[in-house]
């Protein structure tokens, strides 16, 4: 594979500041005279309440915003499916604002496979009716902004309800959103999930939107889904180019989508594409926040050529696996050995004794994507999602805020 100078460079500067030789250790010395066009990037954390990781526990003086996630849109209005278990664990979640009073505590409405959107959104009657339930909403709970997670406008994602005209009333329902935030005594922050891909925002009026969200949180993740029998980079940060890989199955199968009409380019995915397809588009830079797996996906089956990546597998070992299930499992077993694309800029894992591959984000990855969102001028960096990171030293969060903080 081929590597270019630029992202050769960058690699070496990673491990040299980073202490890529062990991928729980971050070093975060400050650099002199280290410019950046946005030096106090947001750090934004989806949280799912668990049992064994209480709002107690959760390190909010490394964040600047938590989403909890997530409410629904039930009988036209957001609401918790489960209230009795959801509701004290927001409450208790806003109580630790006390610890950091600067934190912002947000409420996420969807998620994958969550439906109701376009229904909701169809009138402005049903907009109001659902703009109103969120007002009283985040009344109730004190909070201080919502992510709107509508997967995906005009595009059914696993079986949703989609019409054409979603495209506009995605726009009408987030000016009403705005509105309606903008009532409050207290400044309040509104978001919404984009997709990492470029089809995504051939259904979204991103000019119009923009004019009324503090940000879009662009999901870099997944870029190689769960459903690919082909290995390649989940959440890759870089530039990828197709002679990158060339020869290889994943390859063949990127070219086969491009004829096809299924993708809009032949190259493959990364936070980098994105964000300068959307700036080019008139996104300001300061509105993008981009994202960070704390997951990986493992993949079986998987022959030895490139050391598994780019490679067609027998099957999706594991759908999805948590940060911490990595660390515990996987980066400690002398049958797995890390590998570095510096194009992707992205980690890879592979066991050659048991054929299988893993694609995810790393402590040296991580803090990558955060020093580029620096460097870029961008909003910052959020991630999917808190309660899958380690709880040990060294977490993924922990390589985010250092370098957030040099």
């Amino acid at each position: 594979m081929t590597i270019c100078l630029r992202y050769f460079c960058g690699l070496i500067f990673a491990f040299l500041i980073l202490g890529c030789s062990s991928p729980t250790t971050v070093s975060k010395d400050p650099i002199p005279d280290q410019k950046y066009s946005n030096p106090y990037p947001v750090i934004m954390a989806y949280y799912v309440p668990e049992r064994n990781f209480e709002p107690e526990e959760i390190p909010v003086e490394k964040l600047t915003h938590i989403i909890f996630s997530f409410t629904k849109v039930i009988d036209g209005e957001m609401k918790f499916r489960n209230p009795e278990n959801f509701g004290p664990k927001l409450e208790a979640l806003v109580q630790q604002k006390n610890r950091n009073p600067e934190l912002k505590v947000m409420i996420a409405c969807g998620g994958w496979g969550a439906d109701g959107f376009s229904d909701m959104a169809l009138t402005e009657e049903s907009r109001a009716k659902f703009v109103s339930s969120a007002r009283e909403f985040i009344e109730e709970y004190n909070l201080d902004g919502m992510d709107m997670d509508w997967e995906y406008p005009g595009i059914s994602g696993a079986g949703t309800m989609a019409r054409p005209e979603d495209k506009e009333n995605f726009t009408a329902l987030m000016k009403s959103l705005r509105e309606m935030l903008d009532s409050f005594d207290s400044p309040k922050v509104l978001t919404f999930a984009s997709a990492g891909w470029k089809r995504y925002f051939d259904f979204v009026e991103m000019d119009e939107v923009m004019k009324y969200a503090d940000f879009t949180n662009v999901m870099t993740y997944d870029q190689v889904s769960g459903n690919s029998v082909y290995t390649g980079h989940h959440t890759p940060l870089g530039m990828m180019k197709s002679e990158q890989y060339q020869g290889t199955p994943f390859q063949a199968q990127m070219d086969s989508l491009y004829k096809a009409g299924r993708s809009q380019d032949a190259d493959p995915r990364s936070a980098e594409k994105i964000v300068d397809f959307l700036v080019e588009r008139g996104v300001d830079p300061k509105q993008i926040v981009i994202g960070s797996a704390f997951y990986g996906r493992v993949w079986g089956g998987v022959p030895p050529e490139n050391n598994g990546l780019f490679q067609l597998s027998e099957r999706m070992h594991i759908g999805w696996m948590a940060y911490h299930q990595i660390r515990e499992k996987y980066e400690p077993d002398d049958n797995f050995e890390r590998f570095w694309d510096a194009n992707a800029q992205a980690p890879y894992l592979y066991n050659s004794a048991d054929s299988l591959f893993v694609s995810y984000d790393d402590t040296v990855s991580v803090a990558l994507k955060t020093r580029y969102t620096m460097e870029k001028g961008l909003g910052g960096i959020m991630f999917w999602e808190l309660g899958n990171d380690t709880k040990e030293e060294g977490s993924l969060l922990d390589a985010i805020y250092k370098t957030a903080n040099e």
